[in-house]
């Protein structure tokens, strides 16, 4: 048994069908975590829909309202990149429920796993980007709601630049946001966040640890979060089709378990919540994503 809960629900998937997004990868990880012996079955707990109270804190009344009764405009669904579904309404609203039990779940035990979540292209009043509801914020909305937390950190390593996020806490003191991403790449327009790693092509796995590793550090040591959501891309993956960067799952692992280990140090609780995975053979994604929860369960045990 893992030492933490680990957060999933069977809504995860976006019911997409054929599309870049494999949203049944969410699946295809819990599956790999039980018959490989990761996680049992105790392990694993289920999340609520979040509030519509939840989500206002972090987007529009207008957006909301749009998502829960399929009222996007044209333009709306092309920026969303995602055909609109009740299915994906109901996803998004579990995901965000699930960042926010990860969340109390590593305030609890030290870390708290959502197999769902990251949606981190999703604005205040819009979605972009394969994302319709920023989970993040709106857990990182809800803790400090609750009075549990006051200051919090992201630490977001998918290979596209944290837009959505960086945008909502533009003029937030209270939580430091940290984007290593491609630089040359979706989207356009990157709002900046309080510390922006951008990459060049095509660098590997050495680079971009000594990149983005002492940052991480140093923010921890200057900002002193209560808690830190890390936002797990599998995108770096040198073999994404959506990426153009060439790291290894080796060094993908490593950069998680470096990360957990500089916030472990620091007695900072850290909720994992899941990024983009498009790799051309779908079991590379699901592996990168399983190897955070491995990397996770071996930083809690001191290895």
């Amino acid at each position: 048994m893992l030492p933490f809960k680990v957060v999933y629900h069977p809504g995860y998937d976006l019911n997409l069908g054929e599309h870049v997004f494999p949203s049944q990868k969410f699946r295809l990880i819990q599956l790999m975590l039980l018959k490989e012996g990761i996680a049992a079955a105790p392990d694993f707990v289920l999340p609520d829909e979040a509030s519509d109270e939840d989500l206002l804190r972090a987007h529009t009344p207008e957006w909301i309202e749009k998502l829960r009764t399929g009222t996007l405009t044209a333009s709306e669904i092309m920026k969303l990149e995602v055909p609109y579904s009740p299915e994906l309404a109901k996803a998004v609203w579990l995901a965000a429920g699930g960042s926010i039990l990860a969340g109390q779940l590593a305030l609890r035990d030290g870390f708290g796993c959502n197999l769902g979540g990251g949606f981190h292209h999703a604005y205040a009043n819009h979605g972009e980007g394969f994302c319709a509801i920023n989970d993040v914020a709106v857990a990182i909305r809800r803790l400090q709601s609750d009075g549990v937390i006051r200051k919090a950190m992201v630490v977001d390593t998918d290979v596209h630049h944290g837009n959505g996020t960086a945008h909502i806490f533009r003029d937030d003191d209270s939580v430091f946001t940290i984007s290593i991403h491609q630089l040359n790449n979706y989207p356009a327009h990157k709002p900046p966040s309080d510390v922006d790693l951008n990459l060049a092509d095509r660098v590997e796995d050495e680079e971009y640890l000594e990149t983005l590793i002492p940052a991480v550090a140093e923010s921890l040591e200057k900002f002193k979060p209560e808690i830190l959501f890390y936002v797990g891309g599998a995108d770096p993956f040198c073999e994404d089709q959506l990426g153009g960067l060439l790291l290894t799952k080796r060094g993908l692992k490593e950069r998680d378990k470096r990360v957990f280990a500089e916030a472990r140090k620091r007695g900072v609780p850290v909720a994992t919540v899941l990024a983009g995975g498009y790799a051309r053979r779908v079991e590379d994604t699901v592996r990168i994503h399983v190897n955070t929860i491995v990397a996770a369960r071996e930083v809690s045990a001191g290895n």
